[in-house]
């Protein structure tokens, strides 16, 4: 046998492995989940769903927007599974028949953001007491304006408060948490924020915590599949195995492993 022979013959088992290796896993799975900005925007998700990939195999697309959007886009059929935070939405949802049960997931809280010197003097620990503050101060405030779960929440401060007028320096910019609390950073404006947004943030300026504490600032998160008697093309085994997974031990301590800058930016409580 001559020597080119030789080499053709012992590099063929180390071809046929690279050619195995390069061939696409038979069967992998990939699923649809809408969810809210925050727990993108925040890195939760960079985090978590690694995770869930390697326990299961399955493959998660996030399609990230405000709640409302979410649960909008699952009523059409366009998502498997939803990962949001409004829960008296998520629970019409439910009621509506679009998905058979809601499960609590994880929280954290509502922070209301402003700039460190706080012209409107509102710094404190209630956050009703403080729009009111806002308003009558026609203090520059930034808000979501897109129906997520974060401008659910400012509407019922706002409401809460009595304020049907929130000032001239309110300005709705229809956009997620991170685009929102850019604008307020580069118009040192006030800011309603979940706490894993701001906390992830890079682009503070001026900004700081201003209010926090209040309990009606608790930011609950919620996981749904979406209803396959609804939408039977709807991937409602593989989006159940995430709920199950999310909602169990690995996934609960998953969540609560991430943390940036030593901070734990989500605390899990599924079950509870």
């Amino acid at each position: 046998m001559n020597l080119s022979m030789l080499l053709r013959r012992s590099a063929a088992p180390a071809l046929l492995m690279a050619a195995t290796l390069a061939v696409p896993v038979a069967g992998a799975e990939t699923i649809v989940m809408a969810s809210t900005t925050s727990t993108e925007q925040s890195g939760l998700f960079s985090h978590l769903l690694p995770a869930f990939k390697q326990a299961s195999g399955i493959d998660i697309k996030v399609v990230a927007q405000g709640t409302g959007q979410a649960l909008d886009m699952a009523r059409r059929g366009d998502a498997d599974v939803l990962f949001v935070h409004d829960q008296v939405a998520e629970e019409k949802f439910v009621a509506e028949g679009y998905a058979t049960k809601r499960y609590p997931v994880m929280y954290n809280d509502f922070v209301l953001i402003g700039p460190a010197s706080d012209p409107a003097g509102v710094k404190g620990q209630d956050i009703v007491q403080a729009l009111a503050e806002l308003a009558k101060a026609d203090a520059p405030f930034v808000s979501r304006g897109d129906k997520s779960g974060t401008h659910a929440a400012e509407l019922r401060f706002w409401k809460a408060a009595g304020v049907d007028d929130q000032g001239k320096g309110y300005k709705a910019c229809g956009c997620g948490m991170g685009p929102a609390l850019n604008m307020a950073s580069s118009m040192n404006a006030y800011v309603l924020s979940d706490r894993g947004t701001w906390l992830s943030f890079k682009n503070p300026g001026d900004l700081k915590v201003l209010v926090e504490g209040d309990k009606r600032l608790f930011n609950q998160y919620g996981v749904m599949v979406v209803n396959p008697a609804k939408y039977p093309h709807v991937k409602a085994k593989q989006a159940q195995q995430f709920v199950d997974w999310v909602t169990a031990k690995a996934g609960q301590d998953a969540i609560a492993a991430y943390k940036v800058n030593g901070q734990q930016l989500f605390f899990p409580n599924a079950g509870q």
